[in-house]
């Protein structure tokens, strides 16, 4: 049976233990859609990705981002950390400023700045206000008054994201979801840290459709930050916490250029061998 090389990175923190995981297969143009999907299920992690050619002239590389339920056209821990890989593995962007990934999404920029990677976030699909029946059983689902909740948009990049905005970050870590109220929403939770905190916000991502909670989501926060800043309720850059209740210290960093939103955290190797298919 074939092998190939595999890695397995973490994202959002300086620590192998605190962020996200992510498994990345290399040069995987062989695999059948089938086989990376099989495999998204036996890592079961919240992401696995596979890095192939591209098609696009432009573009360094290609990869496919399957979780356990399916494949996504993008989201952002997978990003940086496929990223990271293609990097340590050789790879040589044709921009020296600039990576350009390919994926479900189109060309995603991605920068290197001093200790992290950062992506430059995609457009929204989806924005403006929850409707209000939708927002009802949000707060239900969240064990809230619709009163509780200080601001919602939908923030939708591609995974489906909506979100809502609570009165601080005491209230978002109190949050007891109730999975099958949420579903089938993909929904982001942010709150208000005090002054002095090493964080602005913290953020919680409950995945409505899989019933779980995610430990560090570029793509959410990519997204609330477009919201956030573009509505004043956050000044650029800001850092996001997140992953606190499930005892990670994720760390995403979050800034605005001209009109380009940059969405920025840390990759370290943690594991680095041969898996076969």
């Amino acid at each position: 049976m074939p092998t190939y090389r595999f890695s397995q990175v973490n994202v959002f923190s300086a620590s192998p233990l605190n962020g996200n995981p992510l498994a990345v297969v290399h040069d995987a143009d062989d695999l059948s859609e089938d086989q990376m999907f099989a495999l998204a299920r036996w890592t079961n992690l919240s992401e696995t990705t596979f890095l192939l050619k591209p098609t696009h002239l432009d573009a360094d590389y290609c990869v496919r981002i399957f979780t356990p339920q399916g494949e996504l056209p993008f989201a952002g821990h997978p990003t940086l950390g496929s990223c990271h890989v293609w990097l340590m593995a050789g790879g040589a962007p044709i921009k020296a400023d600039r990576i350009l990934q390919q994926c479900g999404v189109g060309l995603v920029s991605i920068r290197r700045n001093d200790v992290r990677l950062e992506f430059s976030a995609p457009p929204l699909i989806r924005s403006g206000p929850i409707a209000k029946g939708d927002l009802a059983q949000i707060a239900r689902g969240l064990g809230l008054s619709v009163a509780d909740i200080a601001h919602h948009q939908w923030v939708d990049n591609g995974p489906g994201w909506c979100a809502v905005m609570l009165d601080s970050a005491e209230r978002v870590l109190s949050i007891k979801p109730d999975w099958a109220t949420l579903l089938p929403f993909n929904l982001g939770v942010v709150g208000p840290h005090r002054s002095g905190a090493d964080a602005t916000v913290e953020v919680r991502a409950f995945i409505g459709r899989g019933g779980y909670e995610d430990p560090v989501t570029g793509s959410l926060n990519a997204s609330l930050a477009q919201w956030l800043m573009a509505a004043g309720l956050v000044s650029s850059p800001y850092t996001a916490a997140q992953g606190t209740v499930m005892q990670r210290a994720g760390r995403v960093h979050l800034s605005q250029t001209s009109n380009t939103v940059w969405v920025g955290g840390q990759v370290v190797d943690v594991i680095q061998g041969e898996i076969t298919l």
